[in-house]
């Protein structure tokens, strides 16, 4: 039996599984250090009132939220820099710009109404097949990009994007063996669990501000910390679990079910047709 020549079948199909192997943006060590360093100041920026004295005037001002969201566009700037310095190539980028213009151009269709989200099982998606790297960039990308276009742009947008961004990291994070039904059902399960970390971390950063200091769902500062975790869980439940954050997981589990096999099959082409980190050779 005969080794393949070069450029059988065979060799091409191993060609293409290799290039499928490949993410869109390579995780280096300094790329991971910034990662952390952006996801630990996001985890302060969640649960600082959590952890403050009662005389904290950050706490009794309310001007906590604002340090951050001068704070956090630097660190994510830094985060988007490192990656840009030779973890991502152009067809990378080009790839980034399409799915935040998609993702930016579906929040719209069904923000406001019930709790339908359109735009997280984009990020799911994408976030599986294109790696945890890019999945990271594309939910800070792709929800800076629809508050722009929706004019949602405030004190929440910087809190917003963290969290879509952790989102589409997990994505890239979940075990890469499971394929079919299983993957697809994996992403659904995946899906509706964010939908719901989603509405918890979004309200956990205006809670301590929300409703007043004499009612049992209050923030109470310098709190033993379970007291005012269950003081929250009682709040999120009470105005966004049962409602809202319940049709984003509906919508994120049925969109993902019905459109997922397709989607991932377009996204699994194009990452092997772009060879993600292969050099660009010029026609002259």
């Amino acid at each position: 039996m005969t080794a393949p020549q070069a450029g059988t079948p065979l060799e091409g199909a191993e060609a293409r599984s290799q290039r499928s192997a490949q993410p869109a943006l390579r995780v280096r060590a300094a790329t991971a250090i910034a990662l952390g360093l952006a996801g630990v100041l996001g985890l302060i920026m969640f649960t600082w009132p959590l952890l403050v004295s009662p005389d904290s005037q950050a706490v009794q001002r309310g001007d906590g939220p604002w340090l951050f969201v001068l704070v956090l566009p630097v660190a994510m700037a830094v985060v988007l820099a490192e990656v840009s310095s030779g973890g991502i190539d152009t067809k990378a980028v080009a790839m980034l710009g399409v799915l935040t213009a998609i993702g930016a151009a579906l929040r719209p269709v069904g923000a406001g109404v019930a709790g339908i989200e359109t735009m997280f099982f984009v990020l799911v998606l994408a976030g599986r097949v294109y790696g945890a790297g890019f999945g990271f960039v594309l939910g800070a990308t792709t929800m800076f990009a629809s508050a722009l276009l929706t004019g949602g742009v405030g004190p929440w947008l910087p809190f917003q994007m963290v969290a879509a961004s952790w989102a589409g990291l997990g994505a890239g994070l979940l075990p890469e063996r499971p394929r079919g039904r299983a993957e697809i059902a994996m992403l659904a399960a995946y899906g509706a669990f964010w939908a719901y970390a989603y509405g918890f971390l979004l309200n956990l950063w205006f809670w301590p501000w929300a409703i007043g200091a004499d009612t049992e769902l209050s923030f109470v500062a310098g709190a033993p910390v379970l007291e005012n975790l269950h003081r929250f869980v009682l709040f999120t439940v009470g105005t966004s679990t049962l409602g809202w954050d319940t049709g984003r997981a509906v919508t994120n589990v049925v969109a993902i079910v019905v459109l997922g096999p397709a989607i991932l099959s377009v996204l699994r082409r194009a990452n092997r047709r772009a060879a993600f980190g292969a050099p660009v050779e010029l026609v002259r």
